[in-house]
């Protein structure tokens, strides 16, 4: 036992470590996946946040070139219950431990886990420090104070030139507003016949207009989307004007330029397993989520703007849309990496939305 953890409220937790041999305050989460702890560390949507890993043992299949979600990580942390550093899988290139290693990302493990995520969904989301074993809990709790929660994270993980994911025998060109995009959502639309423009977060509509797109699709990302106020006037100049599909942060940052307030939740929503109704059909869908921030259901006031989907775990927001803008967002992620497929039908709709907008050659009528 080399190591522990500091919790903002004065729990102290030992612990051993691995990753990289370094201190880190950020804000404490947990995830509830079974596996992909290779595309929670590489999501940018968690920059700034140290994830609990709720499943007991990770690190058993090691890390893979080909299953990263992001180039860049912007992790916080790790704290797992039981890590495994000799992997058992022929695909495995890395251990995990090398690679947080390597982008400076600590680790600690032999941490109760189920007491920990226990705290969490009672006090809710709070700071926390993995530190080395010598730091008096006096000295952290001094640091975890001092700490300043940053509000650039969109900034930060955004790409800073465009670039572009072509596909054989393309049929739609979509532009990506970068907010932290997960490279599973560009394979999606590559694999529905669509050629993708990323774009930096602050690109003005002038000229994603000259790009001449079928379609804008609004990525997720990490921290308080009032705080990305580009693309929220992004969405207010486009919309009505092309199809828009907005996933997560997106999804937020549509409500927000529809005139609904956001808020922060309690503990957020992270792993594989939440159940969420289709309100369009009455389906159920099993879906892979990953957020701190939900969409204020009060707030509604336009009737052409609907509510789509509702989480049944706590009766959130988790879709909207104007049908006749052909505009829509999900709080989830259909492209699940990792997580079920319950939703890729969305892309779909996607799609079916820019024929629509191609064909007419306007979004309304």
């Amino acid at each position: 036992m080399d190591r522990k953890i500091i919790l903002e409220n004065g729990i102290e937790m030992v612990g051993k470590g691995f990753g990289a041999d370094c201190d880190a305050i950020h804000e404490l989460v947990f995830n509830t996946s079974m596996v992909g702890y290779q595309e929670v560390m590489s999501d940018p949507s968690y920059t700034d946040q140290i994830v609990v890993m709720t499943y007991p043992l990770i690190g058993n299949y090691g890390v893979t070139d080909e299953d990263y979600e992001s180039k860049n990580y912007s992790i916080g942390g790790f704290i797992v219950r039981e890590y495994n550093d000799k992997p058992s899988n022929f695909r495995y290139t890395k251990t995990f431990s090398q690679v947080l290693e390597e982008n400076n990302i600590p680790g600690i493990c032999q941490i109760d886990t189920r007491k920990l995520t226990r705290i969490i969904r009672n006090e809710g989301s709070q700071k926390v420090l993995i530190t080395d074993i010598n730091t008096s809990l006096e000295e952290g709790l001094r640091r975890i104070h001092e700490h300043v929660t940053r509000h650039d994270q969109v900034q930060r993980v955004s790409s800073k030139k465009i670039w572009y994911s072509r596909t054989a025998n393309p049929q739609y060109h979509v532009v990506a507003v970068d907010c932290g995009i997960k490279l599973n959502i560009i394979r999606k639309l590559n694999e529905k016949g669509c050629n993708v423009t990323v774009v930096p977060y602050d690109t003005p509509y002038s000229v994603i207009r000259e790009m001449n797109p079928d379609g804008l699709f609004l990525s997720n990302g990490p921290g308080n989307p009032e705080d990305v106020h580009p693309v929220i006037q992004l969405v207010k100049e486009a919309q009505g004007k092309l199809p828009i599909f907005g996933i997560c942060l997106g999804h937020q940052m549509i409500a927000l330029a529809n005139g609904l307030h956001t808020y922060k939740m309690k503990f957020g929503h992270r792993g594989g397993n939440h159940p969420v109704k289709n309100l369009l059909n009455g389906k159920i869908e099993i879906t892979s989520q990953n957020h701190s921030y939900a969409v204020d259901a009060s707030g509604r006031h336009d009737p052409a703007l609907e509510f789509t989907h509702i989480n049944l775990l706590d009766q959130t927001v988790e879709g909207l849309q104007i049908e006749n803008q052909t505009l829509f967002s999900v709080q989830y992620h259909p492209e699940s990496a990792p997580g079920p497929q319950d939703s890729s039908y969305l892309f779909d709709k996607f799609i079916e939305n820019m024929q629509r907008f191609k064909k007419g050659g306007k979004v309304n009528g």
